[in-house]
């Protein structure tokens, strides 16, 4: 009983309170306050509750959001699985004491496929991996057992995606190379090589001293390899793949003893190692970031607008930067329960279900020099294929807003059109009719690259580092906009709207230039759509428009 009057045996046991035991003055007090702050925390814990119940999908609480995980480009660098080895092994059976030999091949290596799917909006999922390796095979068994391939790998990707190749590495091309470069010296016959050859475990180096070895086996290929994309990888799966498409094949087994069985080895006691296999680096970019874009100023109610429209968590605040990462949302159009909303097919006349929204980062002024969130953000831009201009009716003059946002883009457009200048021209080449020709500086830095070692025929400075140019889009002046007038519930916003939608009826009609001030652009009909995107009011519409751009 000594023991149960312990000064923590109350916290722990709180029922031995009530039993009668001697507890003194202080512990009784300690457990009471203890009780009492665990009430108080449940109170606040329904009180919270019920604030959060109070709270909608279009006005959250401030803690009622998911994070962002979006991800449009990123590089990954593919291992194909290299092969098994193959087996020395003899036929052990009652009375065959000493047997031919009966050493299985190894396994190939697994393959790495990709496969444009779609619903898949973002490559984070491949973006955090970096290294992904295919299975290496297994070893060839006793009996003439053959290896177990190894696991194949498939990547999923958004329709849309654009992948090349930035480095590669395959030893067995390198050893082709090297054979081919080493024909004129001829192969020593008897050469034991430790990357080719498995020597019998029971073996002792003396029995291989004076041993001949035959003439090392030509690197092989499988049959699936033939199906590999050619080097250098440059895919754009810009519709849905219906098979997977083969981007690293691994490598092939080894040979067991059996292969090497005639009058001068009867029963060899070696083996050969199956290949390394080959490695690339491939760069993976969204060509395609979404349908629409959600195109405006800071705070300009582009996050509650995507709440609005899809089931999309975005973060909301009445502050500026609220969205540091464009957000997607998804626009159900047929949900497969009933008649569809609306009817609408894509360009290769498959029923169109859905379409996918972002939700851009808002744009300052001089967003084009790298300020604010800077020219990342400008570049979710031009992969959306409409845009829609948020203006916010209750924040200042909403033609001039609007003229802001287009000036922006113009000179985005602009600096975009000088650096493909640039490259051009830097891959030009100065032909002279008589003499050696005269190459610009890129031409003259890949021959630099190139160059290979006169010794080794490889080269010795391999592109590892090189960068590639970034995707061609289409020209932002050239796609199809128009203008959502959020916060049109707030009063003394009327005239604001009625100049906003005068302005764009001038620009159908003529009588004013198009916003970007930039030839080619899109004079397709406009359309002005005033929402309440808090409220939920009027959103309805901006489906039904949407769907009618996505064939201009």
């Amino acid at each position: 009983m000594s023991r149960a009057s312990s000064t923590l045996l109350p916290f722990l046991y709180p029922g031995f309170d009530c039993q009668g035991l001697c507890i003194n003055t202080a512990v009784r007090r300690a457990l009471h306050l203890c009780r009492l702050r665990r009430h108080q925390s449940t109170l606040s814990t329904t009180h919270g509750s019920e604030q959060h119940a109070a709270s909608s999908h279009l006005n959250p609480a401030p803690d009622d959001y998911a994070r962002s995980v979006f991800t449009d480009k990123c590089q990954l660098t593919l291992a194909a699985g290299s092969g098994g080895h193959g087996c020395i092994s003899f036929l052990r059976e009652k009375y065959i004491a000493d047997g031919p030999a009966n050493g299985g091949d190894g396994g190939s290596g697994g393959n790495i496929y990709i496969q444009a799917i779609r619903g898949d909006t973002s490559l984070h999922k491949l973006a955090r991996r970096g290294i992904i390796k295919a299975g290496r095979g297994k070893n060839g068994q006793g009996k003439a057992k053959g290896g177990q391939r190894g696991e194949d790998v498939l990547l999923h990707v958004p329709v849309g995606t654009v992948v090349r190749e930035i480095t590669r590495r395959d030893p067995v091309a390198e050893e082709e190379e090297q054979t081919r470069h080493d024909a004129g010296e001829g192969e020593v016959r008897g050469q034991w090589r430790r990357d080719k050859w498995i020597l019998y475990p029971a073996s002792t180096p003396s029995d291989y001293a004076m041993a001949e070895f035959p003439n090392p086996q030509r690197s092989r290929k499988g049959g699936v390899a033939l199906s590999q994309v050619p080097a250098p990888i440059n895919l754009d799966l810009s519709q849905p793949t219906e098979t997977p498409i083969l981007l690293a094949a691994g490598a092939v087994g080894g040979l067991g003893n059996p292969h090497f069985v005639s009058k001068t080895f009867p029963k060899p006691k070696f083996a050969t190692k199956g290949d390394p296999g080959m490695t690339v680096t491939v760069e993976l970019e969204l060509k395609l970031l979404a349908d629409v874009g959600f195109v405006g100023l800071p705070n300009a109610g582009k996050s509650t607008l995507l709440r609005a429209l899809s089931r999309s968590r975005a973060r909301v605040g009445s502050w500026a930067f609220t969205t540091l990462q464009p957000n997607i949302g998804t626009v159900v159009l047929d949900n497969h329960q009933g008649r569809p909303q609306l009817s609408a097919s894509r360009a290769t006349g498959e029923p169109r279900t859905y379409f996918s929204v972002a939700d851009i980062p808002g744009l300052i002024p001089d967003a084009h020099k790298d300020r604010g969130l800077g020219l990342g953000f400008l570049r979710h831009v031009e992969r959306a294929q409409v845009l829609a201009f948020v203006i916010d009716l209750g924040a200042g003059d909403a033609v001039e807003a609007l003229q802001n946002l287009w000036r922006e883009l113009a000179a985005f457009e602009n600096l975009r059109n000088m650096e493909t200048n640039v490259r051009t021209e830097s891959r030009m080449v100065d032909w002279k009719a008589f003499g050696t020709p005269v190459s610009s500086s890129a031409s003259a830095q890949d021959a630099a690259v190139a160059k290979k070692d006169p010794k080794s025929g490889f080269a010795i400075n391999p592109p590892a580092s090189q960068h590639l140019p970034d995707l061609f889009h289409k020209p932002i002046s050239s796609k199809p906009w128009f203008v959502v007038a959020t916060k049109a519930d707030l009063q003394r916003t009327q005239e604001n709207f009625d100049r906003l939608q005068g302005y764009l009826q001038a620009i159908m009609a003529g009588d004013e230039a198009h916003p970007s001030g930039l030839e080619n652009s899109w004079l397709g009909k406009l359309a002005t759509i005033p929402v309440s995107a808090i409220r939920g009011e009027g959103v309805e519409r901006i489906p039904e428009w949407t769907v009618s751009l996505f064939d201009d």
